[in-house]
């Protein structure tokens, strides 16, 4: 199956470039610059697909993102401390931006002849994300099917819809995905702060695993205590 990855530099996404290298034909990764307060993980894509010997293609949808106003990620507002699950972490929100970047890629894998686009939506992103649920995978590989129909055939790959963050680290391991060359963090210092949604929810799932983690965080100790505030009473 000759596959696109939209690939954000990210744990999942660089994870979910080396499964699919393995176990189907990775033909490229597709990367968006939307206008993210910093653009340090889209190095860490280009990085990936150097690695893994294919092409890197950068979209440009800067005038776009500035017109989604609002979100923590894009606007001058403060990344919020604190386990990912939480209501405050809902300013991270970027309305409609998978929708958006998967219709590119979507376009992209039908005039290349391609069978298939791997997107990393994973079951942690549920509670926040309104499209990174199966709901909407599972409507937009449908209205992909409709918008191309005739054209071309690309089906919407999504192998960690219900899984975990931790379950991706443990197939992304076996893989022999270079966690170290991944970046989570929201918050764009010079190493992960260890205090925001993804530095928690990235500590939290090599622990579950049982991986040994290689990143360096600012902050060491807040997992634990971001974990124990999530915990019923």
């Amino acid at each position: 199956m000759k596959t696109t990855v939209v690939c954000s530099g990210g744990l999942d996404s660089v994870s979910l470039a080396y499964i699919v290298a393995a176990e189907h034909e990775l033909t490229r990764l597709v990367s968006f610059d939307y206008g993210q307060k910093h653009r340090k993980e889209v190095e860490f894509a280009a990085r990936a697909a150097e690695q893994l010997g294919v092409p890197h293609h950068l979209f440009d949808l800067r005038p776009i993102g500035a017109a989604f106003t609002g979100s923590a990620l894009t606007d001058d507002l403060d990344v919020p401390d604190g386990h990912y699950a939480e209501e405050t972490m809902r300013i991270t929100v970027v309305p409609n931006r998978n929708a958006i970047m998967l219709t590119i890629a979507f376009g992209l894998a039908a005039a290349k002849g391609e069978d298939a686009v791997a997107t990393a939506v994973h079951g942690g992103d549920h509670f926040i994300y309104p499209d990174c649920r199966p709901s909407f995978t599972e409507a937009f590989d449908r209205m992909q099917a409709a918008a191309l129909d005739g054209y071309a055939q690309v089906k919407l790959h999504t192998p960690f819809v219900t899984a975990t963050k931790a379950d991706i680290v443990t197939k992304g391991a076996f893989y022999g995905t270079p966690f170290a060359q991944t970046w989570s963090c929201y918050k764009g210092g010079d190493i992960h702060c260890g205090r925001c949604g993804t530095c928690v929810e990235r500590r939290e799932a090599f622990h579950i695993a049982g991986v040994s983690d290689p990143t360096t965080y600012a902050d060491t100790e807040f997992w634990c205590e971001a974990i124990d505030n999530r915990k019923p009473a």
